[in-house]
């Protein structure tokens, strides 16, 4: 249950505490497994902010970053359902194992750029996976947005230039503990072994894998370079999208005016998240370059090549994931939607 908080009687003490900090009817716990240089730690201090000033103070935000409340993205999710903890931000990847239909956002080539990858985040394909997620669930925990939490999944490795599927021949690439990126990975001619993050620095280093599939502030933020990570491939083949859960009985005992707080905190949340892998990611390919990296961008012809090695991936989606094949038709209608509007504007604003 959301925390009911005593008033206190003294006016000289209420005087003195800053107004975030006082005059609180509930406390909304979050939590990023991450650092306080993540875009969800930055995503956090925006929705932090916003909500304790929008509310006059009626809403405190507490802000966890790391693993004090908990560690994986199954006991993080636990939490929010129980409601020990009220927000929580995970991966497609993190939140598959309650969800699993959520990993449509790592099918690839699916989306083709952020413009549209935001429009179709911020549109009623969220909506859609709310609701499944709230069914699910038995309504106890609320799908309130996705954001980014890193730019674009590309394939980089220590071994060589990639610039088409045919140069991922025989690579040994880590993926995260699940099925569908053991399976782009092998639809790429690569062979895959599932590693733990934390793990990953070294087994690059020796070899246990020569590539990964990551955005480059993840690589420069782990300093994969320094492993022997030096060939980028910028094919952008996921965009990495960041689910942001809350707990839902929590978030319905709040009056509404209360609630639209909470809902346009998690839209200034998303905006925050959108753009800060943006501006760190400059920093970053700089970075790369610098230190010997090579980075290749792949020709309209040679990412064509990729999409079209890539589609068993789509099949097996469809035939594997419970709920996959409804959740896919529902991610492709949206971009379809997008990517007409977007055409149409195209030729207003170019004429």
């Amino acid at each position: 249950m959301l925390k009911q908080f005593t008033k206190v009687a003294a006016t000289a003490a209420l005087l003195a505490t800053p107004l975030a900090a006082w005059a609180q009817d509930f406390t909304i716990r979050a939590t990023a497994n991450s650092n306080e240089n993540d875009e969800d730690a930055d995503g956090l201090v925006v929705f932090k902010n916003y909500v304790e000033a929008a509310s006059n103070g009626r809403i405190a935000v507490e802000v966890f970053i790391g693993t004090q409340l908990c560690a994986t993205g199954a006991e993080c999710l636990e939490g929010v359902s129980e409601g020990s903890i009220d927000v929580y931000i995970s991966t497609s990847g993190g939140a598959a194992g309650i969800f699993p239909y959520v990993q449509v956002l790592d099918l690839p080539y699916l989306m083709s750029s952020d413009r549209v990858a935001e429009a179709v985040l911020s549109g009623d394909f969220v909506r859609t996976l709310r609701d499944k997620a709230l069914e699910d669930s038995d309504n106890t925990i609320r799908l309130m947005t996705i954001g980014n939490t890193g730019g674009w999944r590309n394939f980089a490795n220590t071994e060589r230039r990639v610039t088409t599927p045919d140069d991922m021949n025989g690579l040994k690439l880590r993926t995260v503990v699940a099925d569908l990126p053991v399976q782009l990975v092998e639809a790429m001619g690569a062979s895959a072994t599932p590693i733990p993050w934390p793990e990953l620095f070294t087994s690059l280093q020796t070899g246990v894998v020569e590539g990964t599939a990551n955005g480059i502030t993840d690589i420069m933020g782990m300093k994969f370079p320094d492993a022997g990570l030096q060939y980028l491939t910028l094919d952008g083949h996921s965009y990495m999208g960041a689910l942001w859960w809350m707990n839902n009985e929590n978030f319905m005992a709040m009056p509404e005016d209360l609630r639209r707080v909470v809902v346009d905190g998690f839209s200034a949340l998303q905006q925050a998240t959108f753009a800060s892998p943006k501006r760190k990611s400059i920093e970053a390919y700089e970075a790369f370059v610098a230190g010997g990296g090579d980075i290749y961008v792949p020709s309209p012809e040679e990412k064509a090549a990729f999409a079209a090695a890539a589609e068993p991936v789509n099949a097996w989606f469809r035939e594997n994931v419970d709920g996959g094949s409804d959740m896919l038709d529902a991610l492709q209608a949206a971009v379809a939607e997008v990517e007409a509007e977007m055409a149409a504007a195209y030729e207003s604003d170019l004429n």
